[in-house]
């Protein structure tokens, strides 16, 4: 599982210009079953995404996909963790230890 931790490097209105894009390739990764939680932080300096089932490759790969990325208005910082515990309706991501 990945945290996909976004913050932003431009000014708040040149993230807008990008949120339709940013929304769409959102929708996308959803549908792909990919992204499980995401939203903006607080305060508004950035977003967060929970991902899983993909490789750290495809994670990095879909990050420079981002038309936010692409824009140059955010940066992403990637985090792995082995989810071993989840809520009942994560239960599909959730992952053992190795070994």
């Amino acid at each position: 599982m990945f945290v996909m931790e976004l913050s932003y490097t431009a000014p708040i209105e040149a993230v807008d210009r990008e949120m339709a894009a940013h929304v769409a390739w959102l929708d996308k990764q959803y549908a792909a079953g990919v992204f499980l939680a995401s939203g903006r932080k607080v305060p508004r300096d950035g977003g967060v995404i929970l991902a899983a089932g993909v490789s750290r490759a495809e994670i990095e790969r879909l990050a420079a996909e981002d038309p936010f990325t692409v824009a140059g208005v955010c940066a992403y910082r990637i985090t792995e963790f082995v989810a071993t515990k989840t809520a009942p309706a994560l239960e599909s991501a959730r992952e053992t230890l190795p070994g």
